[in-house]
């Protein structure tokens, strides 16, 4: 069983500025920062945010029905400001899914240079016994740290 959810927002601040949070390891230190309710620890395994590097994300006891899981980022592509993260240990892949992947763009709104669209979606393919815990697949997470990185720009972007 295979499936996609994706949302959709806008940021005030021109593409090229999104991209430089969005694209870089600073985004998963944000999010390890403003969600510490949640998020124990975001660790660097191997990397320095380019495609192949290796994430570790611990959460908190009892926020979730997961402890760990092992992100690695499979493209980051600076030109088509594309980011995508593949879970390639733990967390859903107990449960059944055979891929788990992030997908974050940042695309240039037409007409507005000083705003952009980002849009994050999660694509997934299960095992067919497993098909039950598709309903596990929440977008809401990842629509959390696109918010918190767009309410960071929004407060750090100078115009001048």
């Amino acid at each position: 069983m295979m499936g996609r959810v994706s949302e959709e927002m806008e940021v005030k601040v021109p593409a090229s500025q999104a991209w430089k949070l969005y694209g870089s390891l600073r985004l998963a230190k944000i999010a390890e920062e403003a969600l510490s309710n949640v998020v124990s620890k975001v660790e660097v395994v191997e990397g320095n945010g380019s495609a192949g590097t290796l994430l570790h994300v611990v959460l908190r006891p009892g926020t979730a029905w997961m402890t760990s899981y092992k992100e690695k980022y499979t493209v980051v592509d600076d030109e088509r400001r594309v980011k995508v993260a593949e879970v390639v240990e733990g967390g859903v892949l107990e449960l059944g899914f055979t891929v788990y992947r992030f997908r974050l763009e940042v695309i240039e709104k037409e007409g507005k240079k000083e705003e952009c669209i980002v849009r994050g979606s999660i694509e997934y393919e299960l095992k067919e016994e497993a098909a039950a815990d598709a309903g596990l697949v929440s977008i809401e997470p990842l629509v959390a740290v696109m918010q918190l990185a767009a309410n960071y720009l929004a407060e750090n972007y100078n115009t001048s």
